[in-house]
């Protein structure tokens, strides 16, 4: 939550700079509240694992959360029950056709990163997301393959095929250090990777208006904005609970073949031992900022948004 000071305080601007949320008086008493509506469009499998994970994070700030749950619309869902997608899920052709807006939306990743994007069985109606969410909604948040498929989208950024799985846990450093969406980050932090893919800085470093905020020198930029499409691209997986990689891990080991093990996962190396989780408090911190940087820029007025 904002910090309100006087607009000529001395602390208000050496604050602002300093990437601190603070608020003027003039602003605060003229400031309407309201349930944040916030979507999440998931992609992955394992649909109740990661509607759990992406909850708890933007449920942890004081703010009221209006979660919806999003499905492409004629994806046919192997590993979730019939039952739970139809209570609780609503096809995005539903959702564009009823005309609502949201104030924010997280597109998860997918496992499907072996597949030229055109192979997709839904890529059409994915673009069509991204279309729609330039007039339907304030604040986009891409993670892993859903951020990669942004930017090919938009800017035509290819991903890039690894000779081998990052796998494990990575040391980061912030790169813009008074970014709104970094307060309170340490200058390097610990985030879990696990993807075959990439995508490259020197094609970021083309596109004028792409702002690389953490990146990390053995897997790359991890955390992308961009202001001109009011998003935010996260490749690596802040939002993993504390066995999720060992889950991975697990599934590839009994599907046999070599396996390596997950980079300064486990305690000693050593897959018998429990998973230290070392990037819980970014996590909180990353999806918390930008909960509250939403909550400091959407319209109070939902049909405003994208006007």
């Amino acid at each position: 939550m904002p910090i309100k000071l006087p607009s000529n305080l001395p602390a208000f601007g050496v604050l602002k700079n300093e990437g601190v949320m603070v608020m003027s008086d003039y602003r605060a008493v003229r400031q309407d509240i309201r349930p944040l509506r916030i979507g999440l469009l998931n992609l992955m499998p394992k649909k109740i694992q990661t509607e759990n994970q992406f909850a708890r994070l933007i449920g942890a700030t004081p703010l009221q959360i209006e979660l919806s749950l999003i499905r492409m619309t004629h994806h046919h869902v192997k590993n979730a029950a019939v039952e739970h997608m139809k209570n609780f899920y609503r096809p995005f052709k539903e959702v564009r056709d009823s005309g609502d807006k949201f104030d924010g939306l997280i597109i998860t990743g997918a496992p499907i990163e072996h597949l030229p994007y055109e192979e997709v069985d839904y890529w059409e109606e994915l673009k069509s997301v991204f279309d729609w969410t330039q007039s339907h909604v304030h604040c986009i948040f891409g993670v892993c393959w859903g951020g990669m498929a942004m930017l090919k989208h938009f800017y035509d950024i290819e991903k890039h095929a690894l000779s081998n799985k990052a796998f494990g846990c990575f040391h980061h450093r912030v790169l813009s250090p008074t970014s709104h969406y970094l307060r309170g980050f340490a200058d390097v932090c610990v985030i879990p990777v696990s993807r075959w893919t990439e995508i490259k800085k020197i094609d970021l470093d083309k596109i004028q208006g792409l702002e690389i905020l953490l990146g990390s020198d053995l897997v790359g930029p991890c955390l992308v904005q961009d202001d001109v499409h009011r998003s935010l691209y996260i490749f690596n997986h802040l939002e993993y609970d504390s066995d999720t990689l060992k889950q991975e891990y697990d599934r590839d080991v009994a599907a046999g073949g070599f396996t390596k093990t997950p980079l300064d996962y486990f305690p000693e190396d050593d897959p018998l031992q429990k998973p230290r989780n070392l990037w819980r408090g970014h996590a909180h911190l990353l999806y918390g900022n930008w909960v509250n940087e939403i909550y400091q820029t959407t319209p109070f007025d939902l049909s405003a948004i994208g006007v």
